[in-house]
């Protein structure tokens, strides 16, 4: 084993490509972390989560069981991968990259050493570092106090930049696409994986030539019917539509580890009045929400107001989940910015620059009026008078009834 290097150099391995985001976009956010560190008396910190690397560095890393870094000090920015992926890393990194070797264990820990040398105060993610990893960094960084930088760096993900409003705005055109892909493909008999098959395949198609330099990954449709609605992440199945069907759409482009989401309550043929009603009624909180999302509103005084509009109908008990989020860097699979969420328990202030969407929802249990699952997601930027919608799919009972 003493002859095979546990570092080994990739970093010109080939050209670099078209990165997501400008030089002087990756610069601020890697700034503004240095200025965090400051702050919070910082020498150096090392993220480990998808969205930080991604966030700082324009990488994407595939995890499968190995760890992953971006070491912010100072003076630069070092990713640390695997070398299973070759020079991909270092290509797609906004700074440098040093990769490691798996013929020990600890090679991703020497790694981690030698580009925090002489560092007494570390920022490490604490909602992502679990207790191993915490103990392995403790004993191959003897001497060195862990600090959190996760919820800062949050915060800082919350306010986008010009380009990355810019960035979601083309991504939102893509969901629409997705969607109306959706209902071309809808009909009495069709399986829901045909209908979501092909609502990807456009959007990634779209993805393509708009981005010709991106990596393309991760872009997904979930498309539910019948009892399957009763569920926002339900995975598609090989159910058949039915008429009178109740249906959710759900396209979700991704490009550069952003996510957006377009989803949308429709039916098969023909709907129930119970039905409508429902419908009616959820459409009109997504109407009254979006008028809520303005600078100065608390997110968690948006979803008491909508409450009270479901209470009206009694209908909150239906209700499954909060009324939006914010959008960036994520995925049903990592990331996520906790900290502005439309719901009773979070009470950040809404300001300019943050993206959020307003999706409320509610399921009807099953053998009753009405079952099912209703939803309606809309992507709203807030800006300094209150919101630009970047969604524009219509919906509700006049377009979505779907007749073929």
């Amino acid at each position: 084993m003493s002859d095979r290097p546990k570092i080994v150099d990739y970093r010109n391995n080939g050209a670099r490509p078209q990165p997501t985001f400008s030089a002087g976009e990756m610069k601020r956010r890697q700034d503004a972390i240095r200025a965090l560190m400051v702050e919070h008396k910082m020498d150096a910190a090392l993220f480990t989560s998808y969205h930080n690397i991604c966030y700082l560095s324009d990488f994407l890393y595939c995890y499968f069981g190995r760890r992953y870094g971006l070491v912010i000090d100072h003076q630069k920015a070092t990713s640390v991968t695997a070398a299973i992926d070759g020079g991909q890393p270092a290509r797609r990194t906004f700074g440098d990259n040093v990769t490691y070797t798996d013929w020990e264990k600890t090679n991703y820990l020497s790694a981690v050493e030698g580009l925090t040398k002489g560092v007494k105060r570390l920022g490490i993610e604490f909602d992502h570092v679990n207790l191993d990893f915490r103990r392995d960094l403790e004993a191959a960084l003897p001497g060195v106090e862990l600090v959190d930088i996760a919820a800062p760096a949050m915060r800082l993900r919350m306010i986008k930049s010009a380009e990355e409003i810019e960035h979601i705005t083309k991504m939102t055109r893509i969901a629409d696409i997705g969607g109306a892909a959706c209902v071309e493909a809808i009909s009495v008999g069709a399986p829901e994986h045909e209908v979501a098959i092909h609502s990807t395949s456009t959007m990634i198609r779209e993805i393509a030539r708009i981005w010709p330099h991106a990596e393309l990954m991760d872009t997904w449709t979930w498309f539910q019917s019948g009892i399957n609605t009763d569920g926002a992440h339900n995975p598609v199945t090989s159910r058949k539509i039915e008429r009178g069907d109740i249906l959710s759409l759900n396209c979700f482009p991704m490009v550069a580890g952003y996510y957006v989401a377009l989803e949308r309550t429709l039916f098969a043929e023909e709907a129930s009045k119970e039905h409508t009603r429902l419908w009616e009624i959820n459409c009109h909180v997504h109407d009254e929400g979006k008028k809520l999302l303005v600078p100065g509103a608390k997110c968690s005084d948006v979803a008491k107001q909508l409450n009270d509009i479901y209470r009206q109908h009694q209908l909150l008990q239906y209700r499954t989940f909060g009324y939006g989020h914010s959008f960036g860097v994520l995925c049903h699979y990592y990331g996520r910015e906790g900290g502005l969420e439309l719901r009773e328990d979070c009470d950040t202030v809404l300001e300019p620059g943050m993206v959020v969407s307003m999706e409320p929802m509610i399921m009807v249990p099953e053998g009753r009026p009405g079952a099912g699952g209703y939803r309606e997601h809309d992507i709203l930027v807030i800006t300094e008078d209150g919101n630009r919608n970047i969604t524009g799919f219509p919906y509700g009972p006049e377009h979505l009834i779907v007749r073929k």
